[in-house]
């Protein structure tokens, strides 16, 4: 599924970003302790994963991250509350599953419009930019919030170093208010539960006879990392070729933070100078939804961007999903 808001190719641009605004969490986790109880060290997670630190609440819920990333990205915009025409929230680690996240944040920040959670993994922040896309195209809003927050501390077995040691916890907010920066977008969904996988608690029915579920990340990491290099090389290439520029024209290609060697294999398969591609998955690991926002938070509010600045957004996750957007500064 492609959606095209270029000049010129039947359908207007519909967004521009007024804000951005990211929280962690203040506990910090380094390689060091996680090797206290597992078998691993810092030199084997930094070498195959590329993380060394990683944030992880303690008291914290997956809307009080979200709530505070949501107030910077307000604060930023210069926008109030009740001035937001709808939330849009990405989760895989919520504490409920209903009331959804959204809800909770439309309660915490007092706002009054709709709000919904969208749930498509690690690749969830960019569905739901194509979300907001479709309500700006249609009229019906003018400042949308969408935020990505994850507690994945919540979902992990802990005793799993090959999941554990990847993942921490964090949010990530933009506000979208009207304009024409939304350039080229691609979506793609392979249903598959054999890569990855968080299932649901299995409950307590007395009627179910089916196997038990533990309610924690799985994950075939040799699968995804394929699926990975692969989709982000091929969403990559097609939406900024389908956009009208080439590879030398983005200022800045914006991953969702999995792996490095995911990036790092990437980056050799494209025609982008490697350091236009943004890491900080050493700082924060895999923030699922949250990390793509999180960087652009980073970037935003560090001055790395101008005016007019061409950004290639990429995401791949569980579903099996992947996603990709154009999207001018």
């Amino acid at each position: 599924m492609v959606f095209c808001a270029r000049k010129g190719m039947g359908i207007r641009m519909s967004f521009k970003v007024l804000g951005t605004g990211s929280y962690v969490p203040p506990r910090v986790v380094t390689n060091d302790e996680l090797s206290n109880f597992l078998d691993t060290s810092d030199d084997w997670i930094v070498q195959r994963v590329g993380v060394k630190k990683r944030h992880i609440c303690t008291t914290e819920t997956a809307a009080d991250l979200a709530y505070e990333a949501a107030l910077r990205a307000l604060e930023n915009s210069n926008t109030k509350p009740e001035e937001l025409d709808m939330i849009i929230c990405a989760t895989v680690s919520n504490e409920d599953i209903a009331p959804s996240l959204a809800c909770s944040v439309q309660k915490l920040l007092k706002a009054t419009c709709p709000a919904m959670d969208i749930n498509a993994a690690c690749s969830a922040f960019i569905f739901m930019l194509e979300t907001a896309a479709g309500f700006f195209a249609l009229k019906k809003v003018k400042k949308v919030l969408v935020i990505g927050a994850e507690r994945m501390s919540r979902i992990l077995d802990w005793e799993d170093r090959g999941t554990c040691v990847i993942f921490g916890d964090g949010a990530g907010a933009m506000l979208l208010g009207t304009g024409d920066n939304y350039i080229y977008s691609k979506l793609n969904t392979i249903g598959d539960d054999t890569v990855i996988r968080i299932p649901n608690p299995t409950g307590n029915s007395p009627f179910y006879e089916g196997p038990e579920n533990k309610p924690v990340v799985y994950m075939n990491g040799q699968e995804t990392y394929k699926f990975a290099v692969n989709s982000m090389c091929k969403d990559l290439k097609e939406i900024i070729a389908n956009s009208g520029l080439s590879e030398e024209d983005i200022a800045m290609v914006v991953p969702h933070q999995a792996n490095i060697r995911i990036i790092d294999a990437a980056k050799k398969r494209l025609n982008i100078p490697e350091d236009r591609f943004y890491v900080n998955i050493d700082r924060y690991g895999n923030t699922s939804a949250a990390s793509i926002p999180i960087a652009l938070d980073e970037l935003n509010r560090g001055g790395k961007l101008n005016k007019d600045d061409n950004l290639a957004l990429c995401a791949f996750g569980g579903g099996l999903s992947s996603a990709a957007c154009i999207l001018r500064w």
